[in-house]
């Protein structure tokens, strides 16, 4: 069965840092675009990073250098430095497929003092 299921969302105060996963079920993370989003209620979804062939790495430009995507064999991680109030949302992890993109529940990150 092929799955995404998101975890390490949470409450943390601006600054902080928390690390995302994403384990996938039924194939071969390398072998796909893997891709995080992000939602903040009444606001379309919004790419924040991606990852292909498990190496190549591209950035949304609000990321600033603070996140980071990776990915090993069956897990695709997002770590999320410097944390600011505005990365407030619930995070999903995507496979995007010409048969239908593949979404996780996805996790909420609250960052706020």
């Amino acid at each position: 069965q092929v799955q995404l299921v998101e975890s390490g969302g949470g409450l943390v105060q601006p600054g902080g840092s928390l690390r995302l996963s994403c384990i996938v079920s039924g194939f071969t993370l390398r072998r796909y675009v893997m891709n995080w989003y992000r939602q903040v209620p009444g606001k379309q979804r919004e790419l924040v990073a991606s990852l292909s062939a498990g190496e190549f790495k591209n950035y949304a430009d609000f990321v600033e250098g603070r996140f980071t995507i990776s990915g090993d064999e069956n897990t695709l991680y997002l770590q999320m430095n410097s944390l600011k109030p505005e990365d407030t949302a619930v995070y999903y992890c995507n496979s995007p497929r010409g048969t239908g993109d593949l979404w996780g529940q996805g996790t909420q990150v609250t960052v706020s003092s």
